[in-house]
Formats: C-alpha cells, sequence, structure tokens
C-alpha cells in the first residue's frame, strides 16, 4: 500500500470525526495552549504524551519519553543508533493511534503533533525512507490541523536561548542560534510537508497563551 493511498483510506473512514491536531515548531507552546484549551472545552479530550495529558495505566509512555531526552539522545551515535531512536519514538506514535481508536466516535479530539512532527525529525535525524513511514501514514487522518506559528527568535527566548533544548531540536553538537535556527526552519517545512493533504490552519504568533487558545477556538468551534 502507498503511503498516499492508505492515507487517503484512512482518512475516509474518519472524515465525519471531530478529530484535530495541533501542530507547530518547538517553542510554539502546544502544551501550554493544549491545558488551556482543555479548561475552556471539558467536553473534549486532550491527547499527548506529555505526563499531564497520559492517562493512568499509560506510566510507560512517559517514562520512555523521558529515556529518550536523558539517555538515548546524549549518546545518539556512540551507544545507540538513529534507528534504535526512531524505534522508541515510534511507541509515542502508536500510543496516539491507540487512543485516537479507543474514544468514542462522538467525542471531539485534539491531539498534540501526531506522527508528523515525530516523522519530520527523525527524517532531520538522519532516517531515511524508512518503511515504518508508510505504516504511519495509514493511520487515521484529522479532520484539520491547526498549526501554531512561531518566529524562531521567540522560540530561542522562550528556550532559555538553548539552555531548555535537546538535541532533537537543533542542528549541530551544542544548541546555538544557528544550529537552532536552521533546524526549525527545515522541521517547519517538512511538517507542513507532510500535513499538505490535510485542511491546515495556520495561527500566527500571538501576544500570550490565552490569546493563542482565543484563536484555536476559533478554528475547532467556529
Amino acid at each position: 500500500m502507498s503511503a498516499r493511498s492508505g492515507r487517503s483510506t484512512a482518512t475516509a473512514a474518519y472524515a465525519d470525526r471531530p478529530f484535530y491536531v495541533l501542530l507547530g515548531p518547538d517553542g510554539a507552546g502546544k502544551s501550554s495552549v493544549l491545558a488551556e484549551v482543555a479548561a475552556r472545552l471539558p467536553g473534549w479530550r486532550m491527547l499527548s504524551t506529555d505526563d499531564a495529558f497520559l492517562g493512568p495505566g499509560h506510566e510507560l509512555v512517559g517514562s520512555l519519553r523521558r529515556q529518550v531526552v536523558e539517555d538515548v539522545l546524549p549518546n545518539l551515535g556512540t551507544s545507540y543508533s538513529v534507528d534504535f531512536l526512531a524505534s522508541l519514538l515510534q511507541t509515542a506514535v502508536v500510543h496516539l493511534r491507540d487512543q485516537v481508536e479507543r474514544q468514542d466516535q462522538d467525542v471531539p479530539l485534539l491531539m498534540d503533533s501526531y506522527y508528523y512532527k515525530i516523522l519530520a525529525k527523525c527524517r532531520l535525524a538522519g532516517v531515511g525512507q524508512n518503511p515504518m513511514y508508510d505504516w504511519w501514514r495509514s493511520f487515521p487522518q484529522p479532520r484539520a490541523v491547526v498549526y501554531l506559528d512561531v518566529s524562531t527568535a521567540s522560540a530561542w527566548r522562550r528556550s532559555a536561548e538553548g539552555v531548555r533544548l535537546n538535541p532533537l531540536e537543533h542542528f549541530g553538537e551544542r544548541p546555538e542560534w544557528l544550529g537552532f535556527d536552521s533546524y526549525q526552519k527545515s522541521l517547519r517545512k517538512l511538517m507542513l510537508e507532510e500535513v499538505r493533504d490535510v485542511p491546515v490552519t495556520i495561527i500566527e504568533e500571538q501576544p500570550g497563551v490565552a490569546r493563542t487558545a482565543d484563536a484555536v477556538l476559533e478554528v475547532l468551534t467556529p
């Protein structure tokens, strides 16, 4: 099955489901916006691999995510290969897919990033045309993507000028401005390329979480 045919089949199967994806570069503030939207839309279900949104029984997902950051990324290329990294990241993708399929069809869903951002980061890490990409693309597709745009300058400031970055957020051995700027621009290009067949609303950088959430709600509840 080709990536395009798999995507079309999944999209057709979930076309009527209120399922949306919140996407954006590193430092866009997706987690904060997701929490704000959750407070304003209590009837919606927020899906993410962040600890705040993981339900009981899914502690392993958060643990694996932390191990990627704390153990795998610092030793990438020595103790661990990029293929091993991609295999661990796939656990997050499959978890999110499982959560979509387990929810009642009439429950509105807003998901953080889905596989789109992970796939882009795998490509930037050097994972080539891996067969798992076609599998991910066969997963249920959202009704629409809400893309939170942010300038790399703002994202750099939010990272405390690189202090809070991990190796999957910049090019180069150390988090420096040029490597961060180049990485984030490449990441944006790949993510938007990946969602080209899905309706996308781009929300320009807003002054604060509340205003950003306002803009997201206009898309979700027109």
